[in-house]
């Protein structure tokens, strides 16, 4: 489960009800009690629910929730049943309904690169990557886990990393055993994972033995050539793909044989239709 600090639901409100709901107020609805009900008009695989719940509790309403993140619904089931003050109701009506949407449309999106993934790589795994939309990482990261994908690197400080950008920093940027060395050596309890853009960097940083080489944008064919090499190394080396990985490419990249994606596609996904309504209790 991914942590959400209480001021991050708190700004997930403030964003759009700071100051109330006029319209019910000049209405003189505040001080009726009411249901609102959130509704995955397409189904699939539905996330943010809980993050829902937080954030409708936060302006005192109570709410049932109908399923749990990472759940396969059908078209119009009903996800969350809210009940409290009409004013509270409305304040909370957009807020919840655009986190809802958003994050199933990630985690529906993640869900169906997986399966797809799983077809040919029972035991695949799809990582997305730490590039997610500005501001808004917590709920992405919740997304992707309820989709059935696993985190890349949530920044640059948990894992090794080494792109072309910090080859070209060094005095002697092809010597790839130099750099794999020094960094065994400097983080002795991480993998050593190094990214290569064409063929012959990935062939040096093989024989370098670092622990997972990620190839970026290669061809499938020269993927394949690329893991019958890593097979006949003496240290294991482990193969990832990243670049250009998405719903549409994604049946292509699983038939290399390589079991571990890298994407950020999920994260614009188009957001899955919540319908909400109110109505007097």
């Amino acid at each position: 489960m991914i942590y959400l600090p209480d001021a991050l639901i708190d700004q997930l409100l403030l964003d759009d009800i700071q100051y109330g709901d006029l319209t019910t107020r000049a209405l003189g609805l505040h001080s009726q009690l009411g249901v609102m009900t959130f509704a995955s008009k397409q189904g699939g695989c539905v996330s943010g629910i809980h993050i829902a719940k937080r954030m409708l509790e936060k302006l005192g309403i109570t709410c049932e929730c109908h399923f749990h993140d990472g759940q396969i619904v059908e078209p119009q089931s009903i996800l969350v049943r809210a009940t409290g003050p009409i004013e509270a109701l409305h304040q909370g009506w957009k807020a919840v309904q655009n986190v809802l949407e958003w994050c199933g449309g990630v985690s529906h999106y993640t869900q169906q690169m997986v399966s797809i993934l799983r077809q040919y790589q029972p035991n695949g795994q799809l990582a997305c990557t730490r590039k997610t939309i500005p501001n808004t990482k917590p709920l992405a990261l919740t997304a992707i886990l309820a989709g059935g994908a696993i985190i890349h690197r949530t920044g640059s400080a948990e894992s090794i990393l080494l792109f072309t950008n910090h080859r070209q920093c060094l005095e002697n940027p092809d010597d790839w055993n130099a750099h794999v060395q020094a960094l065994r050596q400097n983080a002795p309890e991480k993998l050593i994972i190094v990214e290569a853009d064409d063929y012959q960097q990935a062939e040096l940083a093989i024989k370098a033995q670092a622990d997972i080489v990620q190839l970026d944008k290669l061809p499938t064919n020269q993927i394949q050539q690329l893991q019958q090499l890593a097979n006949a190394q003496n240290r294991p080396c482990q193969l990832s793909l990243a670049g250009g990985i998405n719903l549409k490419t994604i049946e292509e990249f699983a038939q290399t044989g390589v079991p571990l994606l890298v994407t950020s596609a999920p994260y614009y996904a188009a957001p899955r239709d919540i319908k909400v309504k109110i109505f007097k209790q």
